[in-house]
């Protein structure tokens, strides 16, 4: 459907106005002159009538021939619509003629605008008038066809009327109605052409009336669209107003006003922007102060645990007596559930930084739930539990991250024993084939306390506890499940529960899984050079890169990797997540500058968690030289694929 190109609203107004203007004349003019023409043909009839009725009573005397004679000279000379006036002799009525008929309105419109010519017949009476002929006199300003008027022969009467008022014949009238006509035009010519002017005249002053308002109207769209145009105008241009019509008054109130709340909405909206930065900065801040306290702090306790280990070991030696033997146990007991604690604080904060990976390795699922019965078993024992296994395969070999699988199982048994008083535990084992995997779903159901159903979306949540009272039975600190419950995610694996108190509970872990024929390396970085920079004591990537086939060297100074990229050509620099961005630009900076005949290509890992402030330092970072930006990964898989992109 095609749409009409936009017109301004004063030229709609001026030719809509115009049009109905022009319309209008034409439509008045046009019903006047019908209107005027056919009431001028009526007061013809009524003027040939009183004609009629004249020369009928000058006929009635005894002289009246020449007297009627004299009349319709005069009256064919002076009027040019008459087109002749005669007189028909006879003594009987004409019965034909009607004149209601001729009067009727029909009558007269038809009569007006299409008839040639127009009769009217009109009685003489008279008990003189005997039979003669009355000739029109010729007359050289009539046309060639001028009538007479006459008296028809009729037996001459030698006797008196024997009544009076005889009737003696018809004078009959005819009008030339073309003549009639014209002669009408030429008379209003001169007042149709004043009417034109002075119409003329009243539709100019009328457009140049309308024109006031549109004039505001344009000066107010002028100012709309520099407001439109100008996204950086603070103040509205002057509005120009010429006249103060109340509409025009009001929409220019109205515009102004929200000119203003825009403004204040736009000064509002960089308040909060500057804001959000500063909220933003301040996050930035206490992540990284968080990071540090973390990292200090685990590195506080286990240095602390290592001397008590230490001195708990040397105490092993000495020949103890029952009694210190037994305190000695205690102390070894809170000290093996504090490195334990300890050991899994960390890993959550290795899982938030995005620091685990995912190491394959070949394993076999039947002896790691063998090796588990045989781990719990003297706890099982100890608690008069039964420990039951159920397996429902054969054996087989797979691949997958061994001691994630195994601490994830180890967590769910240690859990079901520990809050099962009476009763067993079933660790429940089967395999399900699909085309190129098995999926390995592995089942622990206790008959312990149970949890409520309120509870069962909270226990994988970071130290959470059902009971958090100082007297409760079970020790913990409510962060194994939240461990398992991550490291899953990273596998890929599901953990779902069923719980009912007073019942028991049941864990169901589902791991996809790989056959090894099925497990390849790809030594995708086979001859390559990489630099990793990072601080922390561990790092997974150095190991993926390894098994990518790359020839991987740790670094974690700056100024020994400096020297150790002068010496070596270095093919891939990568710098890990936990190296603050500010630290990075300036590592890369150096780098770009001492490079002369090959370039390195440069990736910064940055932490997972810090992925939605990216662009506050991802330009700086490639400002400075660095190739890359790139979410910490955590997966072979990924890594690969981003190394295809990046360096073959």
């Amino acid at each position: 459907m095609s749409i009409s190109s936009s017109r301004n609203i004063p030229t709609i107004i001026r030719y809509s106005i115009l049009q109905a203007i022009v319309v209008a004349v034409f439509a008045g003019f046009l019903l006047s002159f019908v209107y005027t023409f056919v009431h001028n043909y009526q007061q013809k009839r009524l003027h040939v009538q009183q004609l009629g009725e004249m020369l009928s009573n000058s006929a009635s005397t005894p002289d009246g021939a020449n007297l009627v004679a004299r009349q319709v000279s005069l009256l064919l000379d002076n009027d040019p619509s008459l087109q002749s006036i005669l007189f028909y002799s006879t003594d009987q009525p004409i019965d034909s003629l009607s004149q209601g008929n001729i009067n009727s309105v029909g009558n007269n419109w038809y009569n007006a605008w299409f008839a040639d010519t127009v009769s009217f017949n009109y009685p003489v009476t008279s008990r003189y008038l005997t039979g003669s002929s009355i000739q029109r006199a010729n007359s050289s300003q009539r046309i060639a066809n001028t009538s007479l008027i006459s008296v028809r022969d009729t037996p001459k009467m030698t006797t008196p009327l024997a009544a009076r008022n005889t009737l003696v014949g018809y004078i009959n009238i005819t009008l030339d109605m073309n003549q009639l006509r014209w002669y009408w035009v030429r008379i209003n010519l001169l007042s149709w052409f004043a009417t034109t002017i002075l119409g003329v005249f009243i539709v100019w002053y009328i457009l140049r009336k309308l024109n006031w308002p549109t004039k505001d109207i344009v000066e107010l769209a002028k100012v709309c669209e520099i407001a439109a145009n100008d996204h950086e105008l603070k103040q509205l241009p002057t509005i120009q107003q010429r006249f103060e019509f109340e509409e025009l008054i009001r929409i220019k109130k109205s515009f102004i006003i929200l000119f203003e709340r825009l403004r204040v909405a736009q000064q509002d909206y960089l308040d909060l922007a500057d804001f959000e930065q500063q909220l933003h900065n301040k996050d930035l801040s206490l992540d990284m102060q968080r990071s540090n306290f973390q990292n200090m702090i685990t590195h506080e306790l286990k240095t602390s645990l290592n001397a008590i280990t230490g001195g708990l070991q040397l105490l092993d030696n000495q020949y103890l007596n029952d009694e210190q033997k037994d305190t000695l146990a205690i102390i070894h007991k809170g000290s093996h559930h504090l490195e334990l604690t300890l050991e899994q604080i960390i890993q959550l904060n290795r899982i938030e930084k995005g620091q685990m990976v995912v190491s394959l390795s070949e394993f076999n699922p039947l002896k790691m739930i063998a090796d588990l019965i045989e781990k719990f078993e003297p706890a099982a024992r100890q608690k008069n539990l039964e420990l039951i296994s159920r397996v429902h395969h054969v054996e087989y070999t797979l691949e997958g991250d061994t001691s994630k699988i195994q601490q994830i199982l180890t967590t769910l048994i240690d859990n079901a024993i520990k809050f099962t008083h009476t009763g067993r535990v079933i660790i429940d084992s089967q395999l399900t084939h699909f085309n190129e995997s098995i999926r390995w779903q592995v089942k622990v159901i206790d008959t312990g306390i149970g949890i409520s159903t309120s509870h069962l979306e909270d226990i994988f949540t970071p130290f959470f506890q059902v009971d958090s009272s100082v007297t409760r039975e079970n020790e913990g600190v409510g962060i194994g499940l939240s461990v398992i419950k991550q490291i899953g995610q990273l596998l890929g694996a599901s953990i779902e529960v069923d719980s009912e108190i007073g019942v028991g509970s049941k864990f169901i872990v589902t791991m996809p899984l790989r056959y090894k024929s099925q497990t390849q390396y790809e030594y995708l970085l086979k001859d390559v050079n990489v630099v990793y920079y990072h601080h922390d004591e561990i790092s997974s990537m150095v190991e993926m890169l390894g098994r990518l086939g790359a020839n991987v060297s740790s670094q974690r100074n700056g100024q020994s990797m400096m020297d150790y990229i002068s010496k070596v050509k270095v093919n891939v620099i990568m710098f890990a997540e936990e190296v603050l961005p500010e630290q990075v630009v300036q590592l890369t900076k150096h780098i770009r500058e001492r490079e002369t005949t090959y370039r390195s290509l440069l990736v910064y890992w940055y932490p997972l968690h810090k992925e939605q402030y990216v662009e506050s330092f991802e330009y700086d970072l490639k400002a400075a030289g660095i190739d890359y930006c790139h979410s910490a990964v955590q997966d072979a898989k990924l890594l690969t694929a981003l190394l295809k992109k990046w360096v073959v």
